[in-house]
């Protein structure tokens, strides 16, 4: 053979030999992808996120970040928290207060971890390509300021060519935003193969509802009590008028919310309104401690017009958790429902003793029995009447 055939002959056996690796890798899935979407194995999956958009993730997820408020929260809730690799500002600050039970758990390990933004899904992109997770979540409430979309997830996604992966956060208020939740809880799964614990918690929080629920369907209408929830946290501590008008633990466990009617978000109510309602039973979402005076707290103490309210009149005031903290902290909204119910119709939750439900419930969704430490963080003003 001569030496220009020779050379012929294996610029043709090179050429061949690409093709075939040309081939075998179209038949992995991974041509056109980018490299950080590719999983250790080079294997890949498309997920329809919880805004309809179709992306393309590793099928064996190393690391992510979590952006936006309670992102990192379902990451733990899906058993997930190890796989996160940076955090917004939020996990690393210094609180005075922590009102979330998954940094209470987790939040030595989350501290030192790189940043990749700041709270509330303000992300920078150079930080997280800094990092370089496989797959951004991204998060945050609807019909708020702090809600994300399909656009600023494929905004984020160009910028740094990481899959994104984004919903919006729901919430316990209402059947549409309980859907939302769920249909994130099952985004995140998929894409983390954490499928069955996603479900796991999704049928958790729907049987414990339903407990809830069937213990007092039966109370006559006549004989449920009238109910107020006040100085309810929302980005921040508030006083007395601040309400939900759709306290979920309320509905679950067939207590007459007075301020019921006035929509399904956080609202503030005149005193006056509440004066007339004049409710049986009053309870304080103890995250208003952090304003001056003890807020709710000591404006019942304190003015005049509220000390005559039958329930401060009476003893009947309460204290609950709150569980508006970087968003809805879903185990405290359950554990709340059952101290409420416990304290309105005793005969009907006898066999529960509020803190080890609490216990039980933070164990189910994040690991650890954090109750107590996160009642020290309010005083223990949790669960106990308040003394006016």
């Amino acid at each position: 053979m001569t030496q220009s055939r020779y050379q012929g002959f294996l610029a043709a056996a090179v050429l061949a030999a690409l093709v075939v690796l040309m081939l075998a890798a179209g038949c992995t899935g991974t041509d056109n992808v980018p490299a950080t979407a590719q999983g250790p194995t080079g294997q890949t999956a498309s997920v329809t996120d919880g805004f309809g958009r179709t992306v393309t993730v590793p099928s064996n997820l190393e690391s992510v970040v979590c952006s936006g408020s309670g992102c990192l929260r379902y990451l733990v809730y899906l058993q997930s928290q190890d796989l996160a690799v940076g955090v917004d500002d939020q996990e690393t600050r210094e609180h005075p207060i922590e009102g979330r039970p998954y940094a209470l758990a987790y939040g030595s390990q989350f501290k030192d971890l790189p940043l990749i933004g700041e709270f509330r899904g303000k992300d920078d992109p150079e930080k997280i390509l800094g990092i370089g997770p496989a797959v951004i979540f991204k998060t945050g409430s609807t019909g708020t300021a702090y809600g994300t979309s399909a656009a600023e997830a494929d905004k984020l996604e160009t910028k740094t060519g990481i899959p994104v992966v984004a919903f919006p956060y729901g919430s316990l208020r209402n059947d549409a935003e309980q859907a939302e939740m769920y249909t994130g809880l099952r985004t995140m799964g998929e894409v983390l193969g954490k499928e069955d614990r996603a479900e796991e918690v999704i049928a958790y929080i729907e049987a414990t509802i339903a407990d809830l629920e069937s213990r007092t369907a039966d109370i006559p209408e006549s004989e449920q009590k009238t109910v107020y929830v006040g100085g309810v946290s929302s980005a921040g501590a508030h006083g007395i008028i601040s309400t939900e008008p759709a306290y979920p633990p309320f509905s679950w466990v067939h207590a007459k919310n007075v301020a019921a009617g006035l929509g399904t978000a956080h609202a503030d109510v005149a005193k006056e309104a509440l004066v007339d309602w004049d409710p049986g039973y009053i309870f304080i979402d103890v995250g208003t401690i952090q304003m001056e005076s003890d807020g709710a707290i000591g404006e019942l103490k304190n003015d005049p017009a509220l000390q005559g309210l039958s329930a401060a009149k009476e003893g009947r005031v309460y204290g609950v958790l709150p569980y508006n903290f970087y968003s809805t902290n879903y185990e405290t909204v359950l554990a709340n429902a059952y101290f409420i119910g416990k304290t309105l119709y005793p005969d009907r939750f006898a066999d529960i003793d509020p803190e080890e439900k609490a216990d039980e419930i933070y164990t189910f969704f994040v690991g650890k029995p954090v109750f107590g430490e996160h009642n020290n963080q309010y005083r223990n003003l949790g669960f106990e009447e308040i003394q006016l």
